[in-house]
């Protein structure tokens, strides 16, 4: 009994603001602990393994590999033709410390810094879980790569720090049906003004993983970032938008060779997370129109499959398929676990003339079908990504009506030779969609609108933590990118211009008939630096922004003759900082 009540006053003492500092203090130091404790491990080796893989969207190094893939004219190397850029340490570096024949390997992960700003508004999207809020972060990830014979260790930790700082989000002073509309796509979905109260930090997991690999198959467990699809800064379905995840992995780690040509792939089951966070900085709007989130995890399924014909090279086509459905709507059958493999069609899932049994289940699905072409000779690339959401009722339907529910992705990139030797004109640009198309004029009343891409009414959307897996520019938003540089390996200096228009389906549903009220759009210019010195890589991205119109805001002057909005310019900035440890450059 005594040491009963001395348990639960030590645990009232730890509580105390004074003694919360102290708990605070020794966590810091735990997490600077476990960092020096890697850091220390890995010193035991100077020699980096080739079987590295680095996360997809790794600033500098993405969109070298990206480079590469165009560039080199080795066609014969399977992993250079991947879908995606090869960020092994073997194809992104030509004179790698040669790797141990031994049967075991421990090895350095590179060391990434990353910082970015923003003056006076939430921008930017990727980050690997950065919140890309308003205020100052830092993403901070390291660590060891190990294998056994067949068994693959990687544990590379994420630290994430955000201010979270407040900012002028969407007004109160609307009429009720505004505000109903603008609460109607945040109650599908789970992308709050805010992801954090105040100054917030997460260690995570990051890019760490246990595998074995057999002949070109992986399998294990992984909280590594995915990218599928082929874009360059978006994608439909996964990117390193938002935070990694936990899941199991079945997948190809290169492409496999069959006589109709090569096919990659990969299955997995995941969970996700909700943000735990309301919508809306207004309180009192959230206690008035937001449903408060489940707060039950959300089971993810989903697989990818990409084909390489033999006979025509550079061409890839491939399908993407993933359902997400709160793990106590899940039941115990096969078909629960693996619902990727069920029927497209929604008449299959009929009973007694209806689906409402089907529907009972909560499922959240999406597919997406996607085409890219390189050329090496003109050194040139070029991709397309189409995705529907909701069931068609059977093919008949999803051939006739294929804007239903949709959105796409377009994108290419071309280096031009210059005159200093592999010294390139780099010009790439990419388009987003993800706006309702005219079916709202068909299918819902006064441009209404239902099915926004990546939301959904029973599991608020295609997110983890708060953030989108695809795509980060906002629900129903829009994006049109272009960038130009003077690239020369890792190095590069140039600038790029970007135009998002934001929530275009909120717009439309509660402002479409309203001549005096103008969307939202951001317009950006900015300068692009990356520079390398040896093992140290430094990149860099600063950008104005002007966003017109912002938050839907009328002037105080406008008229319906004369509509004006009110705008509001803003600086966003990001810097990273990778140093490859053992790799001789």
């Amino acid at each position: 009994m005594i040491l009963i009540k001395l348990r639960k006053s030590f645990h009232l003492l730890w509580a105390k603001p004074k003694f919360s500092l102290i708990k605070q203090l020794l966590m810091k130091i735990k997490f600077l602990f476990s960092w020096f404790l890697i850091l220390i491990l890995s010193l035991l080796s100077s020699k980096i393994s080739f079987s590295q893989e680095l996360a997809p969207g790794m600033p500098i190094l993405e969109d070298y590999g990206r480079k590469a893939q165009i560039i080199l004219n080795d066609s014969d190397s399977l992993k250079i033709f991947g879908l995606r850029p090869d960020l092994s340490i073997k194809a992104l570096f030509a004179n790698p410390v040669e790797s141990s024949k031994k049967s075991y390997e421990i090895s350095l992960l590179p060391v990434q810094f990353n910082m970015g700003y923003n003056s006076k508004r939430p921008y930017g999207y990727g980050g690997y879980g950065m919140h890309n809020g308003r205020g100052f972060e830092q993403y901070i990830s390291t660590g060891i790569y190990g294998r056994l014979g067949f068994l693959h260790l990687q544990l590379q930790p994420e630290y994430v720090f955000a201010q979270n700082k407040s900012y002028q989000g969407f007004g109160s002073d609307y009429s009720d049906k505004v505000l109903k509309d603008r609460f109607h796509y945040w109650n599908n979905n789970d992308r709050p003004e805010l992801l954090g109260k105040g100054n917030s930090s997460r260690l995570w997991w990051g890019q760490s993983s246990i595998t074995a690999k057999f002949g070109g198959f992986e399998s294990g467990i992984s909280t590594r970032t995915i990218w599928w699809g082929p874009g360059q800064w978006n994608a439909l379905t996964f990117s390193g938008n938002s935070e990694s995840f936990p899941h199991l992995t079945l997948n190809s780690h290169r492409p496999l060779k069959t006589f109709l040509g090569h096919f990659e792939g990969q299955l997995i089951v995941g969970r996700l997370e909700s943000s735990g966070m309301n919508a809306s900085q207004n309180e009192n709007l959230n206690e008035k129109y937001f449903l408060p989130l489940d707060e039950d995890w959300r089971y993810l399924n989903a697989v990818t499959i990409n084909y390489q014909p033999k006979w025509v090279p550079g061409l890839f086509l491939g399908f993407i398929r993933t359902f997400q459905q709160y793990s106590a709507k899940r039941g115990k059958q096969f078909r629960d676990y693996m619902p990727i493999f069920e029927a497209f069609q929604k008449k299959e899932y009929f009973q007694n003339g209806n689906s409402v049994a089907f529907d009972s289940e909560a499922r959240d699905q999406q597919a997406t079908l996607f085409l890219k072409f390189l050329s090496k000779k003109a050194k040139f690339d070029i991709y397309v990504e189409y995705g529907r959401r909701d069931h068609a009722f059977d093919w008949r339907d999803a051939i006739l009506n294929p804007e239903h529910s949709r959105a796409f992705l377009m994108g290419f990139q071309k280096l031009v030779p210059l005159a200093r030797q592999n010294t390139y004109l780099q010009i790439r640009s990419e388009i987003l969609h993800q706006q309702e198309s005219v079916n709202r004029y068909i299918r819902y009343e006064k441009l209404g609108g239902r099915t926004s891409w990546a939301t959904h009414y029973q599991v608020r959307g295609f997110t983890n933590r708060g953030k989108a897996l695809g795509s980060g520019i906002g629900t129903g938003s829009n994006s049109q990118t272009f960038e130009v540089a003077i690239v020369e390996g890792f190095n590069k200096l140039g600038i790029m211009v970007e135009r998002i228009a934001n929530h275009q389906d909120f717009y439309y549903r509660a402002f479409g008939q309203d001549d005096e009220m103008l969307p939202w759009v951001d317009l950006s210019v900015g300068v692009l630096a990356n520079r390398q010195w040896k093992s140290f890589l430094l990149g860099s991205q600063f950008q104005l922004v002007n966003g017109t119109n912002y938050q839907w805001q009328s002037d105080p002057a406008s008229t319906a003759s004369f509509p004006k909005g009110k705008d509001m310019l803003s600086f966003h900035g990001t810097i990273n900082l990778v140093y490859l440890l053992g790799v001789n450059k």
